[in-house]
């Protein structure tokens, strides 16, 4: 068994004679690689449920690890672009336009302020949660004129009083989170795509899937949404560092037909949408360096995602019974959920009240004690009064692991402890 210590010699011994020759999903039939593969695990830690960054298999940490390899490079070149074609799989979409940038996923909302939106113009935000304030903030940086339709905490805005807000004014853009991190709120996205497609079918619909990308289902051609953003370290199951972006035909001629210049040097795809065009089409172009050990890793995993078992649908479904499990225990040990109904409440994570007479320090060190890392609250209102568990990616897809069953066991034990600790 090779450590991450090991790990740095064994790469290059083992693996740099071969993976130049090949993209990594064509690695596989490789004896020597499967070799060095197999004897990799990655070393023993603290199961890592946050709602992102979440754990990743051996096979995606092993990728990250590959040798040095230039960006313009032939082996390079294919490896990208396979990730380019691989992430339209991942959200239903034949001919939308990925773009695949180093950055968080933060980056997502500047790319759509600064390409989409022009100064002035309106946008309306649905709010549900801490990331729709932080959405609304970056489009008026940009010079959005910014109206919000702010849910109750807890809440999903109405469908209704977007429908009247879309007939009462015209906008440029609708933005909203489609899971909000900060409450465990899931957004009605096909019903949402509907209604404005209803009311002003000439409004772009931006997706902030930051938090869902690859645990719930996206069908971004057939609901007709135009931009999904996101961040390679929660659904998508690799380390943090890429933004990943996806925008309709419809969005690449918005932007294409804009009268004022583009308001960012980094995030313009006037930079950048060369560059995915060339790199799907087979050949290297240059704006800024792309993290080639981070895309590699990236490759792995939405090889996993998308050519290997479970499928899609099953890797959905397996995201609902995951949460299903967390939530249904949760409650029988008297935690209350904090999205007001089940039915918006996410299948990739848990937000969750404390028990009366209990605090976060009484409930999450304990947890650590027994090896589990979840999240405090966010919500500067709220914050301290909840905590969050991620169930994404390979937690939930490869039930072998137990990590599921973990994360119960270890949820009930520390609420007993802390219960006793206090005389509650």
């Amino acid at each position: 068994m090779l450590s991450r210590t090991a790990l740095a010699r064994a790469v290059p011994q083992n693996a740099r004679a071969l993976r130049p020759s090949l993209p990594l999903s064509a690695l596989s039939s490789r004896p020597l690689l499967i070799a060095s593969m197999s004897s990799f695990k990655q070393d023993p830690h603290k199961l890592l449920v946050i709602p992102g960054p979440i754990e990743v298999t051996d096979e995606v940490l092993y990728a990250n690890a590959h040798p040095s390899m230039s960006h313009v490079s032939p082996e390079f070149i294919p490896v990208f672009g396979d990730c380019i074609r691989m992430i339209r799989e991942v959200l239903f979409t034949k001919d939308a336009q990925p773009f695949i940038i180093s950055g968080s996923g933060t980056l997502g909302w500047d790319q759509v302020s600064a390409n989409l939106v022009e100064p002035g113009e309106n946008v309306l935000v649905l709010n549900s949660g801490y990331f729709g304030d932080s959405f609304a903030d970056c489009l008026r940086t940009y010079g959005a004129v910014v109206d919000e339709l702010r849910a109750p905490f807890g809440s999903a805005v109405e469908l209704t009083s977007l429908d009247v807000a879309l007939r009462t004014k015209k906008y440029k853009l609708v933005a909203f989170t489609h899971v909000d991190t900060s409450t465990g709120v899931l957004s009605d996205a096909k019903g949402i795509a509907a209604v404005v497609k209803n009311a002003s079918p000439d409004t772009l619909i931006a997706l902030d899937g930051v938090c869902s990308v690859a645990s719930e289902e996206i069908q971004m051609d057939a609901w007709g949404i135009d931009i999904v953003l996101s961040a390679s370290q929660k659904g998508l199951g690799t380390p943090p560092g890429l933004s990943v972006l996806v925008a309709s035909q419809k969005a690449v001629k918005v932007f294409e037909s804009r009268k004022s210049p583009v308001t960012s040097y980094y995030a313009s795809w006037k930079k950048w949408l060369p560059i995915m065009r060339a790199y799907e089409s087979g050949s290297a172009a240059y704006f800024a360096t792309p993290p080639v050990n981070l895309i590699y890793a990236f490759n792995a995993s939405l090889t996993q995602i998308t050519k290997q078992s479970p499928s899609l649908a099953d890797r959905f479904r397996l995201h609902k019974e995951a949460s299903a499990r967390v939530k249904k225990a949760a409650e029988e040990l008297g935690f209350k959920q904090l999205p007001v109904d089940p039915a918006i409440a996410a299948n990739g994570m848990t937000a969750l009240y404390f028990p009366d007479g209990l605090v976060a320090s009484d409930i999450l060190p304990r947890l650590a004690k027994r090896d589990v890392v979840v999240a405090g609250g966010l919500h500067k209102d709220y914050k301290e009064k909840y905590f969050r568990i991620g169930h994404m990616g390979v937690s939930v897809v490869d039930p072998q692991r137990g990590d599921i069953d973990k994360v119960i066991a270890a949820l009930k034990e520390s609420l007993a402890e802390a219960k006793a600790s206090k005389n509650v």
